[in-house]
């Protein structure tokens, strides 16, 4: 379902079609696009569908589906990653005319051995930099991009200020992988700049992520968004509720009790009595005020 409105203000919904939506991703709907509206901007879904082996047939049509019947409307067109391999290609070239990229012909198993751990995994060692040191093989390489030795830092909408330092932190990471698949960062990135995102609201679980993305926001020449990322919604353990962690998928039959509960996470003043969902995304929008968001992590059982 579509809607539009004249703003400079573009935020996005960018769900993955691994498994269905659950309470984490209504969590992360409603908050973009509370953000969105209550801005007078305009609220965008991307379906981020690059890894085939991991995606759940028919799950992309469900979200939708399930947006849909929880009073979600978004502005324009769908976009699908799968069909914006050129998009992709392009920025890929660019930075390998800049020099910034090299092929990487390393498995897994053997450099994470040598390897120290960091802010989101192991940290690669360089063992492919320098030409020399490369092996002789037939084989497609990952192609990574050389980091520099520096801080980048922002200050989030919602967790305040933070660095890493990439060399130490990350390492030189990739951003096309050995079996042709894009890489999460380097996709969403020129994602978001042809769409002219300008506000990024989502799980803290990519706050790690964010510095390698303006990272490669400052190397291709695009604009860093604003950023927010909202506190996770985990079981009793601790973990964040996902497929991994069978996190239940929404059910359209609860409709307003969910949207209800994630008014709840979000501390929004509680919500009269409605005869449709769009009153409550209404009322969130109304009473929108992101400096009440928790920053904590949310157990929800």
């Amino acid at each position: 379902m579509t809607a539009t409105l004249p703003t400079d203000y573009i935020g996005r919904f960018a769900p993955s079609p691994t498994g269905l939506l659950h309470i984490g991703s209504l969590l992360t709907a409603l908050a973009s696009y509370a953000d969105a509206r209550a801005n007078r901007g305009k609220w965008l879904v991307r379906m981020e569908d690059l890894d085939p082996p991991r995606e759940m047939p028919g799950a992309a049509a469900h979200i939708l589906h399930t947006l849909e019947a929880f009073g979600f409307e978004w502005d324009g067109e769908v976009v699908w990653q799968s069909r914006r391999h050129s998009l992709y290609r392009d920025a890929l070239g660019r930075l390998k005319e800049k020099g910034l990229l090299y092929p990487c012909y390393c498995s897994r198993k053997d450099w994470q051995a040598a390897a120290a751990q960091g802010a989101d995994g192991f940290v690669y060692n360089g063992r492919c930099l320098r030409p020399e040191d490369r092996p002789h093989t037939d084989k497609p390489p990952a192609w990574r991009i050389r980091v520099n030795d520096e801080t980048i830092g922002f200050d989030d909408g919602i967790v305040g200020h933070y660095a890493q330092n990439l060399a130490r932190d990350i390492g030189d990471f990739v951003l096309l992988r050995a079996d042709g698949f894009w890489a999460y960062q380097l996709a969403v990135v020129a994602d978001d700049a042809d769409q002219g995102i300008t506000h990024i609201v989502r799980g803290q679980d990519l706050l790690v992520s964010t510095p390698r993305q303006i990272y490669l926001q400052r190397c291709l020449g695009f604009a860093t968004p604003h950023y927010a990322h909202l506190p996770l919604l985990v079981n009793k353990h601790g973990q964040k509720w996902s497929k991994q962690t069978l996190a239940p998928a929404l059910d359209e039959n609860h409709k307003e009790q969910l949207l209800r509960q994630v008014l709840q996470y979000l501390n929004l003043p509680p919500a009269p009595e409605v005869s449709r969902p769009q009153a409550l995304l209404s009322w969130a929008i109304e009473h929108w005020q992101p400096h009440k968001i928790p920053i904590r992590d949310i157990v929800t059982e």
